[in-house]
């Protein structure tokens, strides 16, 4: 099983990385190795970028914590390669395109996301868009 987590997952597992929620559950799940955790630079990059450009999560989130979880993510998941063309409009907002278009090449059964505008898709070629609740449910 392959997925490919959005970067709203990552952050909220930081903001509560002692509870047991869905979140919690999968992200502990893909470093343990319960499944094949994708990763790419560009969503890495949005992870942190979002992290440290918004006053509220700089305040709950220490730089530690965030590098940490980065360095954690790279070294248990697998890296899917950088893509250089470019890529189709598929969803309501164009700045998730990025996420199918990695999920699609880094063959993803699995895209989880809390994002309307992804799960409204449901389904984009072999990829099924659940979310964390849903994906968990599946582990």
């Amino acid at each position: 099983m392959r997925a490919l987590l959005d970067a709203n997952i990552f952050i909220s597992y930081l903001l509560t990385p002692n509870r047991e929620s869905p979140v919690v559950q999968i992200v502990k799940a893909g470093v343990r190795g319960k499944y094949t955790l994708l990763l790419s630079a560009e969503l890495l990059e949005e992870f942190s970028h979002r992290v440290l450009s918004k006053p509220y999560l700089r305040e709950r989130i220490s730089q530690a914590d965030l590098e940490e979880l980065s360095n954690i993510l790279s070294s248990v998941s697998e890296i899917i390669p950088e893509i250089k063309s470019q890529i189709p409009a598929v969803t309501r907002d164009p700045k998730d395109d990025y996420l199918l278009a990695y999920a699609i090449v880094g063959q993803a059964d699995f895209l989880v996301s809390g994002d309307q505008d992804l799960l409204v898709l449901q389904k984009v070629k072999n990829c099924q868009i659940l979310t964390p609740r849903g994906f968990s449910e599946l582990l």
